[in-house]
């Protein structure tokens, strides 16, 4: 497979362009970019500093990645942008590179899909297989976990968490950590307890979606504060990893979590 570069794009001799690639009309690619196998830049696409992108990505016009972030402590230190396999990134989304603040890294993993509009600031963390829709955006420092959702025009506050596999309604601000397995909804956004019919599209067992069930009721509807919610879910509820998983979770908040 061949490289296919058009002449209207502007891309540094430094570059690493792997073979397979597709880079359109009108892009730019700095000298410190890294394309993997089979990317495909298609219009109007800017990728610019230290930046890495995996084999099979594709990246749609108007799309902006690893250019300087929005930080007014940011003063051209060195850092990075690394971006997974497989990734579909839409019209107009911008990912900014990382800070000294932040370990100097913005990390996106494999196969998500970020839709038109979509904006990762510096320093966020995000897995694998996650769906940012239409205008949702990550402040800095935001951490995403896999299989994880976010509505459309969504906003998530820096530092703020999100489990995994979480849903995020369209239209919410979250301003604390959303929890795994949770539906999140609302300005400010509120926990409506576990997604039912998203673990059932899942293939989750019924004792797992059972005990899940269990503990978000412990945690939301029994008037108990957190810590004596977590302390009747590890007396009530045992093997079930899943459980398990929504506790860790919950003991390594640093902002709390939406409840």
């Amino acid at each position: 497979m061949t490289t296919f570069v058009h002449e209207t794009s502007i891309v540094s001799p430094e570059a690493e362009i792997g073979t397979g690639c597709y880079i359109g009309p009108f892009c730019t690619v700095g000298g410190s970019v890294v394309l993997g196998d089979g990317v495909r830049l298609d219009s109007h696409v800017v990728v610019d500093g230290d930046t890495s992108i995996g084999a099979e990505t594709h990246i749609f016009p108007f799309a902006s990645v690893g250019l300087a972030p929005q930080d007014l402590k940011y003063k051209g230190e060195p850092t990075k942008t690394v971006i997974g396999k497989r990734n579909h990134i839409r019209e107009f989304v911008t990912i900014h590179r990382g800070t000294e603040a932040g370990n100097g890294i913005t990390l996106i993993g494999d196969d998500n899909l970020l839709m038109a509009q979509a904006h990762v600031a510096h320093d966020c963390r995000l897995g694998s297989g996650i769906i940012m829709a239409n205008a949702a955006t990550l402040a800095g420092h935001v951490e995403i976990d896999d299989g994880a959702s976010v509505g459309a025009y969504s906003g998530v506050h820096q530092f703020c968490r999100v489990g995994f596999q979480a849903f995020i309604g369209g239209y919410s601000v979250v301003v604390k950590d959303a929890m795994p397995f949770a539906i999140i909804q609302g300005n400010h956004a509120k926990c409506y307890g576990l997604n039912r019919l998203g673990m059932k599209r899942r293939g989750y067992s019924k004792e797992s979606i059972s005990g899940l069930n269990h503990a978000f009721h412990l945690l939301l509807a029994s008037k108990l504060n957190t810590t004596q919610a977590i302390e009747r879910i590890r007396a009530e509820i045992s093997d079930v990893k899943e459980v398990d998983l929504l506790v860790d979770f919950i003991e390594a908040s640093k902002r709390g979590v939406v409840k």
